[in-house]
């Protein structure tokens, strides 16, 4: 395409509303715009295309037969990129918005939540994938991911997303431990974590327990482990969202609690815009963060 046979696209689309209006105070109106632009437009097309577009006619505007050819092929045109503009937008609206998050955020965090989310939002269909693993957000299609760690994965945009502290729990009388280098000296058979759950080894490691030395029983699932930490086998590092009824009810009791400064949550998101759907749950999951700290 040769742009340079083309006019400015500002003076065809107020060409358009001229058409369309048939004077020039109601083009102008209808493009917020003064009515001394519409006629500037007009004349910077003539110039153009050394031919009259249009006439006076009393207060109307009367096309001449060139304006009705410029106007009938700018019609087509921007009812086309209308039509483009509209099908992109609503396949957005409409296609489930993915998210990739931890088993354990999920499970403890995020669905006891979600009815809250629907209820205000039942057109927007969401796709969860929790993994431990680390997703790549463009290549596996992903709107949005909910990750734990110190917050730093360069080329994406992330923000702190403030919930719920883990602590490590064991049954009352399980050990006389008081302090993190009293945890850090416990043996393999003493920590209890799930295989799903990666968030309690990164938190293990950044309060100074080095697991790979230590070493740990992995369980199925959490539900595993807490069973095992409830019956006196061992010790675990739980979200207190999740023992908060086990340590109420003195099951449980918190050998150690306090987040290190930068770990926890984030929200991740590739560069660039999101869907509507996308931007719904991202400006929902930042408004329950907020109630519950």
């Amino acid at each position: 395409m040769d742009w340079s046979r083309i006019p400015s696209l500002s003076a065809l689309r107020a060409f358009d509303a001229l058409a369309r209006h048939g004077s020039l105070s109601a083009a102008a109106r209808d493009l917020n715009v003064t009515h001394a632009a519409i006629a500037q437009h007009l004349r910077a097309l003539e110039a153009h295309f050394a031919e009259t577009l249009a006439t006076r006619d009393g207060q109307a505007m009367r096309l001449t037969e060139t304006g009705y050819e410029l106007a009938e092929a700018l019609g087509e045109g921007f009812d086309r990129i209308a039509e483009g503009v509209a099908s992109i937008l609503d396949r957005n609206a409409l296609r489930p918005i993915t998210v990739s998050l931890t088993p354990t955020f999920a499970e403890v965090w995020l669905m006891p939540r979600m009815r809250q989310f629907w209820d205000r939002h039942p057109d927007v269909e969401i796709r969860l994938l929790p993994s431990i693993l680390l997703s790549d957000l463009r290549r596996d299609g992903i709107d949005l991911a909910i990750r734990f760690g110190t917050g730093e994965w360069p080329g994406y945009e992330v923000e702190p997303l403030s919930v719920s502290r883990f602590v490590v729990v064991a049954a009352p009388g399980y050990t006389k431990v008081k302090s993190l280098d009293d945890l850090g000296s416990l043996g393999a058979y003493d920590w209890y974590f799930s295989s799903a759950a990666n968030e309690q080894r990164v938190w293990g490691r950044a309060i100074g327990v080095d697991f790979d030395k230590v070493g740990a029983m992995d369980m199925a699932n959490n539900g595993m482990v807490l069973s095992a930490v409830r019956s006196g086998l061992g010790l675990s590092i739980q979200s207190r969202t999740l023992v908060e009824p086990d340590l109420a009810s003195g099951q449980l009791v918190t050998l150690h609690e306090g987040d290190p400064e930068g770990l926890g949550y984030y929200i991740v998101t590739r560069p660039g815009v999101l869907t509507p759907g996308a931007r719904a749950f991202r400006a929902w999951l930042r408004s329950m963060a907020q109630t519950q700290t």
